[in-house]
């Protein structure tokens, strides 16, 4: 089973690689065109900077959209509510991807050395006190 899981993974990260470098060649093709298309009316130097300037604005709005979209939601903060198990599944309903590689690493740590696994869980179970608690 975790030999299929990691093979998926392994599966995904190859296919995001191919998808980077396609994009970049893509990217490339595209500036080399533009170049093409300007350098008879404005030279090889007008060109070049028409190319540069097209660049910069394309990441400066890539920048804005995901400033934009990537901001967090205003909303009121809510306490820390029931159990371990209940904090537990919240976390990997809001957090997916944090939750596998959290697990993955508790797997390989479980593997290598269970005593730091269960100190681990002890620390989390157990919890910290609070600066009011400490007085």
């Amino acid at each position: 089973m975790i030999g299929a899981l990691l093979r998926r993974i392994a599966f995904g990260l190859v296919a995001a690689a191919m998808l980077a470098a396609s994009a970049g060649v893509f990217v490339f093709a595209l500036a080399f065109s533009l170049y093409a298309l300007v350098e008879p009316e404005i030279g090889a130097a007008g060109a070049a900077a028409t190319v540069a300037g097209t660049t910069a604005a394309l990441i400066a709005a890539g920048a804005g959209i995901t400033f934009i979209v990537g901001r967090p939601k205003r909303s009121d903060p809510a306490p820390p509510a029931g159990g371990v198990v209940e904090r537990g599944l919240r976390f990997m309903r809001e957090k997916p991807l944090v939750a596998i590689s959290a697990a993955v690493g508790a797997g390989f740590l479980a593997v290598r050395n269970p005593k730091y696994l269960g100190a681990a869980i002890r620390s989390f179970v157990e919890g910290r006190e609070g600066p009011a608690a400490k007085r």
